[in-house]
């Protein structure tokens, strides 16, 4: 995924425990993890509803005058392209939630824009143009584990253990 991607390593002590007794039971492992990929994938459809990061915190506003000429109201989802491109790469001992859309990492983690070959920024704002020597993108994090992603690990985990113990 060339947009991208977060590595997370569950920490529960329990879960892991459980992960590692379903290796010696299962073998292959990858139906739990994209049982896993599905919920994070979920979620994070959830947050482009919501508005929010993972940890809960609202995303920052949208500028008003951006906002104002914007077909779709909600932020991040001008045309649903980033939200859709959210997917799950199973393997049998990780997931890998992400997207290949090339601006996500500059949603996710914010950015300062500056131009490369002349002296200010040229682009459409409104029914106009502006003019800028740098433009700051605040960070819209999408991707990431919630305390209820938590607690779907932790469950999915477990139903498989039952399934196969």
């Amino acid at each position: 995924m060339s947009g991208v991607s977060l590595d997370f390593q569950v920490t529960d002590h329990g879960v892991r425990a459980g992960f590692t007794r379903l290796i010696t039971v299962m073998g292959n492992t990858t139906p739990v993890m994209a049982a896993i990929g599905t919920g994070l994938v979920s979620s994070t459809h959830r947050r482009f509803v919501s508005q929010t990061s993972p940890d809960g915190a609202k995303w920052a506003p949208l500028n008003p005058e951006y906002r104002r000429t914007k077909r779709n109201s909600r932020i991040l989802t001008e045309s649903g392209r980033l939200r859709d491109s959210i997917n799950a790469r199973p393997s049998s001992d990780a997931v890998r939630v992400g997207t290949n859309v090339l601006y996500a990492g500059v949603q996710q983690g914010g950015a300062t824009i500056e131009p490369v070959a002349s002296t200010h920024l040229v682009f459409r704002m409104g029914d106009g143009f502006a003019f800028a020597k740098s433009v700051t993108i605040p960070a819209r994090p999408f991707l990431g584990i919630s305390e209820d992603d938590e607690d779907m690990i932790a469950d999915t985990v477990m139903v498989f253990l039952r399934r196969h113990t």
